[in-house]
Parts: C-alpha cells; structure tokens; sequence
C-alpha cells in the first residue's frame, strides 16, 4: 500500500512539473526554480529553459554557430542587386535572408527610393524557395527606422529624385528608435526581438501626420484601444521595457546579444514544417486582410489539395477523358 502510495506521489510531482514547464515563458531565463515542500520530499519545478522533457530532447537545440552573410543575388538572373538605401543578404547554406535599412546619418528615415528597394529586396525573398525568414532591421545602433524623411515632405506626400511625392509604405529586429514609420514597419513584421536600448512610439500628431492605416488598426489589436489611443494622441515614446508588457515585442535582449537572439529564433522557424507556418502566416494574417486575406487562406487550402490523391483523380480523368471516379474517397465530418 504504501509503494502504490508513493508511486501516485511520483507521478502527481511529475505532472505538475511538466504543467509548470508550459507555463513560464521560455525566454525568462532569469526565473529562479519554483519548489514546493510536502512531507518529508521537495517537488522543485524547474523554469522551461531547463526543460527535459522527450520533446525537446528529441528536438534539441539550435545551431549556434555565427551566420555567414552575403550579397543577395537576384533569384532569376543570378546578378548581384545594387541598392543605394538598404543592403540585402542572404545567409549561406541558411533560409535566411537580411535586409537593412541603410541611412543611418538620417536615423534610417525612409524615402521613396528606399520604398522601393524595400519592396524589391521583399519580392525577391518571397520568391526565393530557399528563403524561410527575413530579418528586417537598421543600420546601426541608434535607430531601427525613424518614419519618413522629414526633409523630404512635401505638400502631397515624400519626394525625392523624381520630385513628386508618395505615401505609400511597405508592408526583425530593434536596436535604438523605431518612431513614426518606423514603428509601423515593427508592428506590421510577424515578430519583434528588441535590443534592451529600444524605443517605441508615435511622432504623427507631432509632426502633423498620422496613418490611419495598419497603423492605427494593427496597433489596437496588439495592445488594445485604450493604450493605441494613448500612443497616438499623446505621441509619447515608450522603452523596450515598457513595450514588451504591452505586448508591442516578443522578447528584449541585451544589444550585444540581438543578432545572436535574432538567428536563433529564425533557426528554430526554419526548422519546423514550412506548410504549417505557410498556412498559420496566412490564417493570423486573414482578419485584417479582409477578402484578400482569405483568398491567401483559400490558396494554400487548394495547394494542399492539388497534392492529394483525391485532387489528383478529377485533373487525371480529365486528362484521360473519363469520368473522375469520387467514390473511393471517404466524407470525413
């Protein structure tokens, strides 16, 4: 009685330990053990970083070692890209690729030649099969990005060499400020890993400007009404602190250790199942996305079908003339 007595014992300090593996975020590294005391025995539940389990033994841990980075190519023409305001790699070996936001002496502010090397280098990146995550960040350590180029506005919008104006701004990676445009471009990426020096935040109403766009919206959904309200009507910078607890970042890391941070996440993506994050991308991203957004949904659900033999059977019969026969294929509920 008493041996069945202390193997139940066992296997109740096992499982509340597995529970509170999944409940402490993983990058709390600084999360000392929780242990609790009863009877004679200590039940010491460790934080998730020092997880045991079968899972993340069978899984492991990422590569460490450092990225080598180079010159993007163009994934059709195999010509090296020259760009004047961004600097675009890709990592070797890796489905990594960097781009770079390249004007630091302007706080990495934006132009629309700067639009559109960034909409180039995404392009390409989007098309390179090889390519499973792009790292945006800035060049530097002052600022991620600091909006648009205040220098260069005009009375319709950001001018540059061909000296009419544009508003439109694309759809990573924070060291220093990302303000303004800047801070849309973080909230817009499907994560964010912070530098421990970071600041967020709003200038429009400073400014006489605003984005009524992603800016707004996304920003509601991410930290909620209230404290958008405040973000953009107050038009305060917050520390990488501070966003973190509101939800604006994923993690803050000591600058020195962003890039490192940054790789490691991107190699813990890449190495899980690209159709998953494929179709997750598209079904997180179809609320704001509107039609568009299931349409993205809805093609990704027909690419797995063409693949199935069910799929295959009604483009074969009619290649071959015939009536697809249906009736081997079961109707799940």
């Amino acid at each position: 009685m008493a041996d069945t007595a202390e193997k139940d014992y066992n296997t109740v300090k096992r499982r509340v330990a597995c529970v509170t593996n999944h409940l402490i975020p993983l990058h709390h590294h600084h999360l000392p053990p929780i242990t609790t005391t009863g009877g004679n025995s200590n039940v010491e539940l460790c934080n998730a970083a020092s997880i045991n389990d079968s899972y993340h033994r069978i899984h492991g841990e990422v590569p460490t070692h450092d990225v080598e980075w180079k010159l993007a190519s163009d994934c059709e023409s195999g010509n090296e890209f020259h760009f004047t305001d961004i600097i675009y790699e890709k990592a070797v070996g890796e489905g990594m690729a960097k781009i770079t936001i390249n004007r630091p002496e302007r706080r990495n502010a934006f132009r629309p030649l700067t639009i559109k090397e960034l909409s180039r280098a995404f392009d390409d990146a989007r098309d390179d099969s090889s390519v499973g995550v792009i790292i945006l960040t800035g060049k530097g350590t002052k600022a991620f990005c600091s909006g648009g180029d205040q220098a260069l506005r005009t009375k319709d919008g950001y001018a540059d060499y061909e000296k009419f104006g544009r508003l439109n701004v694309l759809d990573l990676q924070v060291a220093g400020y990302a303000v303004g445009g800047g801070h849309v471009l973080h909230m817009v990426c499907d994560l964010t890993i912070a530098a421990d020096n970071a600041i967020f935040g709003q200038t429009g109403p400073k400014v006489g400007s605003f984005d009524a766009g992603y800016g707004s919206s996304i920003m509601s959904r991410l930290i909620g009404p209230k404290r958008a309200r405040e973000m953009w009507f107050l038009a305060r910078f917050y520390t990488a602190s501070e966003a973190d607890k509101m939800g604006l970042v994923n993690v803050v890391v000591p600058l020195e250790r962003l890039e490192q941070e940054t790789i490691k996440w991107c190699r813990e993506i890449l190495r899980n199942s690209p159709t998953a994050i494929r179709v997750l991308k598209a079904a997180l991203n179809a609320v704001d996305d509107g039609h568009a957004g299931l349409q993205e949904v809805g093609g990704n659900a027909t690419l797995l079908f063409y693949g199935t033999e069910e799929g295959n059977e009604g483009k074969t019969a009619y290649m071959e003339r015939r009536a697809p026969d249906f009736s081997k294929f079961p109707r799940r509920p």
